[in-house]
């Protein structure tokens, strides 16, 4: 077993970024969603609302990062280390989270709203809620430092839909960070509560990942459909919510880096 794929999301709901290899921090991959566009109130904008977050193409540069998105120019936005301290929630009913001030006129713009964009400077300050150790935290993720995809579920999941006369949905649509491939259909079910070597470092398998409507919306043109979540809806029902993929949490601490890279082997510990 293997990791084929490899993505992160620095503003959260953005287009995927595919890497070679990336970072690991114990928040999640290096620059994973830690920048995010929130409304009026401070609530964070997902794709679950707003589909025009997949038009938002993003690339790191050192201290900051460069925005791009269709009839709007290029945008590059330095880390406020020194901007104003704001309170946003990664949801509504979800407790307050600090981050800094990065921008608002660019973003206003691009979802022809009131934006801003913001940036947590300290991810030390969020911690992981549920199935965690006290010490977890967690990005601007919805809520766990990383999330593994299986291709051969997918497959599983392909099938269902061509049964169903429907089209086949690629691994995008689940915005996983790694893409598992040679693990048996559903392996990962039984991984939940146990840890993961992948490459030189251990993950701990928290959850697993109830799927909302973001599966439903193209990521490379923002439509949106009823699949895959509706054939989930009869095939994957748990309590919980319809699964697939896995919620992982690096044994990492504060101050400590790992790197992943995409041909790392993965070994599943007792």
């Amino acid at each position: 077993m293997r990791i084929t794929q490899l993505h992160s999301y620095p503003v959260k709901g953005c287009h995927r970024l595919d890497h070679d290899e990336a970072g690991v921090e114990p928040w999640g991959l290096a620059g994973d969603r830690r920048w995010m566009m929130v409304d009026a109130e401070g609530v964070g904008i997902t794709q679950r609302d707003t589909a025009r977050l997949t038009r938002l193409a993003v690339r790191p540069r050192p201290g900051g990062l460069r925005l791009s998105a269709p009839g709007l120019p290029d945008l590059d936005v330095d880390e406020p280390a020194g901007g104003p301290k704001v309170a946003v929630r990664v949801f509504r009913n979800k407790p307050e989270v600090p981050a800094r001030l990065a921008e608002s006129a660019w973003s206003s713009a691009f979802l022809g709203r009131d934006v801003r964009l913001v940036w947590q400077a300290d991810p030390t300050g969020r911690a992981v809620a549920e199935y965690a150790l006290p010490g977890d935290r967690v990005s601007l993720a919805d809520g766990y430092p990383v999330l593994l995809a299986n291709a051969a579920s997918l497959a599983a999941v392909n099938g269902w839909l061509a049964e169903r006369g429907d089209e086949p949905v690629p691994i995008h649509r689940f915005r996983p960070n790694l893409v598992l491939d040679g693990a048996p259909t559903w392996a990962e079910d039984g991984w939940v509560g146990r840890r993961l070597r992948i490459g030189d470092l251990v993950f701990r398998v928290a959850k697993p990942c109830s799927r909302c409507r973001v599966t439903t919306i193209d990521q490379e043109t923002g439509v949106a459909g009823r699949q895959p979540l509706h054939v989930l809806g009869t095939h994957r029902r748990f309590d919980g919510g319809l699964m697939f993929a896995v919620n992982l949490i690096p044994e990492l601490t504060a101050g400590d880096t790992a790197v992943l890279r995409v041909g790392d082997e993965v070994t599943p510990l007792e």
